[in-house]
C-alpha cells in the first residue's frame, strides 16, 4: 500500500495551501480533489492575502476600489476604500492556480472522490476513495489525514462528534458576462452588497466585478428560501437580466468554527469544514487558507513529535488570531440582518466615516484596528442610539 506522510482531502484554498506548505517541508503528501466543482464564492481577497501566501496579482480579475450598500429602501451608501483595494479572483482559475503550485512543489496530487477512513492492524489511517464514480477502491495509508472538503464535509462528520450540526447559509450564485460599460447600477471597480429582506431575509445579496465577468448571487440561513429567484430579481433591478449566463453555483457555507478541529489521533479539518468563513461578510478565501496553513503546521509537529495533542494547535492558533473577530462579526450578524428595519440602519451607520475607515483597516489587516479610540466610542454610541430606535433615518 502507497503511504503518505499526510493526506489531504480537498483541493480548495484551504487544501492546496495546507498541501503545498506540507510538500515544501520535506513532508510526502497527497493532495485529492474531486473534478469538475467550482464553489459559489464572491472572489474578494484583501492584499493581505496576496503578501502572506504569494499569490501573484496576475490571478487578480479586477480591483474593487469602492463598495456600496444598498438598503430596504433602495438607499445607497458609498464606501471607498481609499489608498487599498479589494482583490477579485475567479475560483475557478485561482483554485487551480493553488493546487497546481502544491504539485510543483512536491505534492501528489490526484483526482478523486473521498470514500472513508479506514484503520489497519496498527490503528493507522488508510484513507479510501474512488478515481470515478463506481470504479475501483483506492487505498493508501496516511500517518496524518487533514480534511479540508468544505461544508458538510464527510471527513468531520466521520471523525468529529457534532460536525453535521454547524449552522450555515446557502449561497448561490451566477457568472455572467458584465456589461460593456459601466452605468449607475454597476461598475467594474465596485463590489454592490444588498441588505434587502425580498433578496435575501437573513444574509445578503451581492454583485461583485470581475473584469469580463461577474458574480451575482445571495446567502441565506432558510433553507425553503427561493435562491434562483432572488438572484433573477436583483439581476432585473440593476439591468442585467440579459448579460449571458455563463454558470451557476451553489454550495452550504458555514458561519460558525467547529468546537473541535481534530480527533486526538490523527485527523484535522480545515478551511470551510473547519467553519472559518466570517459571519455578517461571508468572507472565506484568506481565512480558508490561514487555517490551512495552521492545520500544515499543527501536522508538521505532530509528526515530529508523534504527540497527538499537536494537532489541536491548529484551532487554538486560530482562534486566538481570529476568534474576537468572528465573534464581533457574529453579533452583528444576529443584530443587524434580523429585520428589514434593522438592515436599514446598518445601511445607515456604514454612511459614517469612521465606521468606514475602521470597517478597511479591519478588513485589509484582518484585526479589530485598536487606534483611535475615539472612533470606537463614537460608533458604540451610534449603534446604541440606531438599536434602541432614538437615531433618526432619513433617506
Amino acid at each position: 500500500m502507497e503511504r503518505f506522510d499526510a493526506v489531504v482531502i480537498g483541493g480548495g484554498p484551504s487544501g492546496a495551501t495546507a498541501a503545498d506548505d506540507l510538500a515544501l517541508a520535506g513532508r510526502k503528501v497527497l493532495l485529492l480533489d474531486r473534478a469538475g466543482r467550482i464553489k459559489p464564492c464572491g472572489g474578494a481577497v484583501p492584499p493581505r492575502l496576496l503578501e502572506d501566501f504569494a499569490i501573484p496579482h496576475s490571478l487578480l480579475v479586477a480591483r474593487a476600489t469602492s463598495a456600496r450598500m444598498i438598503a430596504p429602501s433602495s438607499k445607497a451608501v458609498r464606501m471607498p476604500v481609499g489608498d487599498g483595494f479589494v482583490g477579485m479572483v475567479d475560483r475557478d482559475t485561482f483554485d487551480e492556480w493553488l493546487r497546481n503550485r502544491a504539485a510543483s512543489h512536491g505534492a501528489h496530487r490526484r483526482t478523486g472522490s473521498f470514500e472513508r477512513i479506514e484503520r489497519n492492524a496498527e490503528g493507522g489511517a488508510v484513507v479510501c476513495y474512488r478515481e470515478e464514480r463506481g470504479g475501483e477502491l483506492i487505498r493508501v495509508g496516511a500517518r496524518s489525514v487533514i480534511g479540508a472538503d468544505g461544508a458538510r464535509s464527510a471527513v468531520a462528520r466521520e471523525s468529529l462528534p457534532g460536525a453535521e450540526r454547524v449552522p450555515c447559509v446557502f449561497a448561490y450564485h451566477e457568472v455572467i458576462s458584465a456589461p460593456d460599460i459601466d452605468n449607475k447600477a454597476y461598475e467594474g471597480e465596485r463590489c454592490d452588497v444588498f441588505y434587502q429582506g425580498d433578496l435575501s431575509p437573513d444574509f445578503y445579496g451581492w454583485i461583485f466585478p470581475h473584469g469580463k465577468t461577474a458574480s451575482v448571487g445571495v446567502g441565506v440561513a432558510n433553507k425553503g428560501f427561493a435562491l434562483r429567484d432572488a438572484v433573477k430579481t436583483m439581476r432585473a433591478r440593476n439591468g442585467l437580466e440579459d448579460c449571458t449566463t455563463i454558470r451557476r453555483e451553489g454550495a452550504p457555507i458555514p458561519l460558525k468554527p467547529l468546537k473541535r478541529w481534530d480527533n486526538g489521533r490523527d485527523v484535522v479539518v480545515a478551511g470551510d469544514a473547519a467553519g472559518v468563513v466570517a459571519p455578517a461578510s461571508g468572507e472565506g478565501i484568506y481565512y480558508a487558507m490561514t487555517c490551512g496553513r495552521m492545520a500544515a503546521e499543527a501536522v508538521a509537529e505532530f509528526l515530529d513529535s508523534g504527540d497527538p495533542k499537536a494537532l489541536g494547535l491548529a484551532r487554538k492558533r486560530f482562534m486566538k488570531a481570529h476568534g474576537r473577530v468572528f465573534w464581533v462579526l457574529r453579533m452583528m450578524q444576529y443584530f443587524w440582518y434580523s429585520s428589514d428595519k434593522r438592515r436599514e440602519r446598518f445601511v445607515h451607520i456604514c454612511d459614517d466615516p469612521d465606521v468606514q475607515h475602521l470597517t478597511w483597516q479591519a478588513y485589509m489587516n484582518k484585526r479589530l484596528v485598536k487606534a483611535k479610540p475615539g472612533a470606537h466610542l463614537r460608533i458604540f454610541l451610534k449603534d446604541t442610539a440606531h438599536l434602541l430606535g432614538l437615531a433618526t433615518v432619513r433617506a
